[in-house]
């Protein structure tokens, strides 16, 4: 039964990329054609084709050089299909409705629909433009969160970061701003919930460059971090190890008391791409029950559909993993996805505050639509 799911599963993502590609290029070819009437419909749909391979070319076991290019195109094409997508399908709709109503001839006049596809074009290379120079836009958001237990005498400044994704597109160009802007912050304790990496060591630029920027972080009580899903797979060990030349404490299940004052636990993530080797995802209930009372609790979890999991022992669940959409409309689906996929959230008083970052590197496409590339800071009371 898994087999055969998986099988139907491969089936339908290719016919759907696939029919979705030829809607797009059969509408990019008409417009052109209505520009160069002479155009070579051959040679459009090899060039075509082959962005539209570049989303898998770009995973093939390839020469590293060819690998690279490959995965900036892929990286580039994904925002690119995913708008040309939305816009020509609008755009169709208005022209169908249009005939409906009968505000348009039938049959369409060819003006029309090389205007609609026109317009479809611009305003993707309008959105990607401006999604690209968005990505590298550091922005800030602050949370104030009172906690119950009274050994917190002095307030905690806990600076939060998520979702770094080295390895991507981008994302070592990002990591000394990154690093200056929590610095700016000068926080008490830094903690980086998950996704650290993009899925393979081997992507990363310059790990070592990437090691010195990171070691140059500086906070009164550490830097600490959890596990996402993009920090397994093949290359994992190297991931742990680039962690601790970094000088970056990794909490797999396991917690840290911070001055006498506060519990801080990292949690291994539910759902690794590729596994963490023989790791694996521990019940920590005991071990949070256990804890002195009157000492605050905080979880580093990557992924905030476990908030669940946690009751009133716990006084504040950290995550990330959302990107709270990356590029709009996604932003609607994690809405619709999680109970919380950005900002605060508390069920009621006697449950965990949640504070999920919309991380402050990108996945897959460099792009931000409607999203903030983000470092969070959290004033505990």
């Amino acid at each position: 039964m898994n087999i055969w799911g998986m099988i139907l599963g491969i089936v339908f993502m290719v016919s759907f990329y696939g029919g979705t590609n030829f809607y797009i290029g059969r509408r990019i070819f008409q417009c052109l054609r209505f520009l160069f009437p002479n155009i070579n419909g051959v040679a459009y749909t090899v060039i075509y084709i082959f962005f539209a391979l570049s989303l898998i070319i770009g995973y093939l076991p390839l020469p590293s050089g060819i690998k690279g290019v490959m995965s900036w195109i892929g990286s580039l094409w994904m925002g690119i299909f995913i708008y040309l997508l939305l816009l020509f399908l609008v755009a169709d709709l208005i022209i169908l409705l249009g005939t409906i109503v009968q505000v348009i001839p039938r049959p369409v006049p060819q003006v029309i629909r090389f205007c609609a596809g026109l317009i479809g074009i611009l305003l993707t290379t309008g959105l990607v433009s401006y999604g690209i120079y968005n990505a590298d836009q550091i922005k800030y958001a602050s949370y104030e969160v009172q906690v119950k237990e009274p050994t917190l005498s002095d307030d905690m400044k806990i600076t939060l970061i998520s979702d770094l994704h080295l390895g991507a597109m981008n994302s070592e160009k990002r990591l000394e701003s990154i690093v200056q802007g929590i610095n700016d912050l000068e926080p008490d304790i830094v903690c980086l919930a998950g996704d650290i990496f993009n899925g393979d060591y081997n992507a990363v630029y310059n790990p070592d460059e990437a090691i010195d920027l990171l070691k140059g972080i500086t906070a009164k009580y550490g830097v600490y971090a959890c596990l996402g899903n993009h920090d397994g797979g093949d290359t994992f060990n190297e991931f742990v190890r680039f962690l601790k030349q970094s000088n970056i404490k990794l909490l797999n299940d396991e917690y840290v008391i911070i001055d006498e004052r506060l519990a801080l636990f990292g949690r291994v993530d539910s759902s690794p791409i590729g596994g963490y080797g023989e790791l694996q995802r521990k019940d920590i209930t005991e071990t949070i029950a256990s804890l002195d009372t009157n000492m605050p609790v905080v979880v580093m979890d990557h992924n905030p559909a476990n908030i669940e999991q946690y009751g009133e022992e716990v006084d504040l669940i950290l995550a990330g993993h959302t990107h709270r959409g990356q590029i709009f409309p996604g932003s609607l689906i994690t809405n619709a996805m999680y109970i919380v996929d950005y900002g605060h959230y508390q069920k009621d008083a006697d449950s965990p505050h949640v504070i999920v970052t919309s991380g402050v590197g990108t996945w897959g496409m460099p792009m931000r639509v409607g999203t903030n590339s983000e470092i969070a800071s959290i004033n505990l009371r």
